[in-house]
């Protein structure tokens, strides 16, 4: 009974650090420009299928990664300066609309380039599973926690000790006054994309090998994230991970114990019930009012 408790511990654990690596990239967006980009989805979902497509056509592995992560950065870049940019003075509502649009877009065109396939990648360091507590964990299962806190840990250094990290940090908190100290904002939030991008091919890489990829693969995935950013906050990386690995862990524990055809149902229940009665998140900042 044990053991089973653990195998869905672990289980859930995985999937939500690709949950938290969604969340954090719709985080710095939101932080940085007040827009929740729904194309974050497509984002994982690009960097899983050109790192499956790099290593089926013989590209070695790490590089394979690397290239993924640095084209899909750079579709991050190039859609925050033909579709956010031109577009920066609309409603919030119109730029969440584009975003929409966008993913639809972008989703198209990988249909079309690479097919309705599944397409599968080579686990980072073999697949025999590992005895922990009665439960299996696979190999890849340590690799996507590792590179989750590996990369908390490179975010805080950099918005914490870099220039350009603080000149995010302070677009976050007052795009006006950060304008007025000569921060040029609208390079922040071009950056911001493209690190939300960076963040999001992470995910999708690191979890190609355990659940495969396709065209489609970020639509739930990218859903989910913005699940894991709301339920956290979308405060900041604290609350990204947490929400992950939250609602990872609350989706194995439904399917391991009631039913999977539920799983996919935890999400939206998740996110009702924290818009109903903590509609800041878990850990949202309070507003404070003088009077």
């Amino acid at each position: 009974m044990l053991a089973q408790f653990f195998q869905f511990l672990f289980s859930g654990m995985t999937v939500g650090s690709a949950y938290a690596l969604a969340a954090l990239g719709f985080t710095i967006i939101y932080n940085t420009s007040g827009v929740i980009n729904f194309a974050q989805g497509e984002f994982i979902m690009l960097g899983g299928m050109i790192a499956a497509m790099l290593a089926s056509a013989g590209v070695p592995l790490p590089l394979a990664i690397l290239i993924a992560v640095l084209l899909t950065g750079l579709v991050g870049l190039v859609m925050e300066k033909a579709v956010i940019e031109p577009a920066r003075d609309a409603q919030v509502v119109t730029l969440i609309i584009i975003t929409i649009g966008a993913s639809l877009v972008v989703r198209g065109l990988v249909q079309i380039w690479l097919g309705k396939g599944t397409h599968a990648l080579a686990a980072f360091s073999g697949e025999k599973p590992i005895e922990v507590f009665g439960a299996s964990l696979l190999p890849q299962s340590l690799w996507v926690l590792g590179v989750t806190l590996a990369t908390v840990g490179l975010l805080g250094w950099f918005f914490g000790r870099t220039l350009l990290g603080k000149a995010m940090l302070a677009t976050s908190h007052n795009r006006l006054a950060a304008q007025l100290v000569g921060i040029n904002t609208g390079r922040v939030l071009l950056l911001s994309f493209g690190l939300a991008a960076l963040l999001g091919a992470l995910g999708g890489i690191l979890v190609a090998p355990i659940t495969y990829t396709s065209y489609d693969a970020g639509i739930m995935l990218g859903l989910k994230g913005f699940v894991a950013a709301v339920l956290g906050g979308l405060g900041g990386g604290v609350g990204a991970i947490a929400g992950g690995l939250i609602l990872g862990i609350a989706e194995a524990m439904t399917a391991g114990y009631v039913s999977s055809a539920y799983k996919d149902a935890v999400p939206f229940v998740l996110i009702l019930l924290i818009l109903f009665f903590m509609p800041r998140g878990l850990f949202g900042a309070k507003i404070s009012e003088r009077v």
